[in-house]
């Protein structure tokens, strides 16, 4: 969910992809245990950004994965990284840190990172600055590289504009979806461009239709949730 009317960061750094070792074939007297969904994944994926937090009024409402966001909870939304992905934050104003498991997708302010849970910037000592720098390494969670990603062009709080909006891109734009989501002033629906199978051709597609269209945009994973509509 988006986090208008916070104030606005000043930098932001791209995530570094760190490559990781080829694995090597275990020695076949020992036993290997099973394939897990959630390995654990340090290192892979880091970043350094603007953090902001969020608390009421978004506390009580249904997250972007479903669940009832929870302020007083260690979780965070992030535009990219898939629900359920655990994060170490540091503060890098004061190196506190704190884990968080990712449940929603935001901040949709430029030059922010992450969003953390009221709860979280207490543990980070954010509170009262409002916004902070942080690095963001994923511990745990699905692989950051699978999926789908797209471009958020518009949201809006009347479906009529966002189906005006999709109906101007689409000759020049397939699939455009508008997504309903739970706002902090009620029900918003978001106009996403695009279903690209990684981050870098989404962010080509994004400076495209900045550079062509004039239009705010954002890269995000296109989670197949419900209020997805590509009619």
């Amino acid at each position: 969910m988006g986090c208008a009317g916070r104030r606005p960061a000043t930098t932001t750094n791209p995530p570094v992809i760190v490559p990781q070792p080829a694995p090597q074939p275990p020695a076949p007297s020992i036993a290997q245990p099973p394939a897990t969904t959630t390995p654990s994944a340090p290192g892979i994926y880091v970043e350094e950004g603007i953090a902001s937090w969020y608390g009421v009024p978004f506390h009580g409402r249904r997250a972007a994965n479903g669940e009832i966001f929870d302020m007083n909870t260690l979780v965070a939304a992030h535009r990219t990284l898939p629900f359920g992905s655990i994060l170490r934050v540091t503060n890098l104003n004061n190196d506190r840190q704190v884990e968080v498991r990712v449940i929603d997708r935001g901040p949709f302010v430029k030059d922010r990172v992450l969003d953390v849970a009221r709860a979280a910037a207490i543990a980070l000592d954010m509170m009262g600055s409002g916004t902070a720098p942080v690095r963001i390494e994923l511990l745990t969670g699905p692989s950051p590289a699978v999926g789908d990603f797209t471009v958020q062009v518009g949201s809006f709080s009347n479906r009529v504009n966002a189906e005006s909006l999709r109906e101007r891109l689409i000759p020049n734009y397939q699939p455009i979806f508008v997504q309903s989501y739970d706002a902090a002033n009620g029900r918003y629906y978001r106009v996403l461009v695009g279903r690209v199978p990684n981050s870098d051709v989404a962010q080509q597609l994004s400076m495209q239709l900045r550079n062509e269209e004039g239009l705010k945009t954002f890269v995000m994973r296109l989670d197949l949730t419900t209020g997805l509509d590509d009619k």
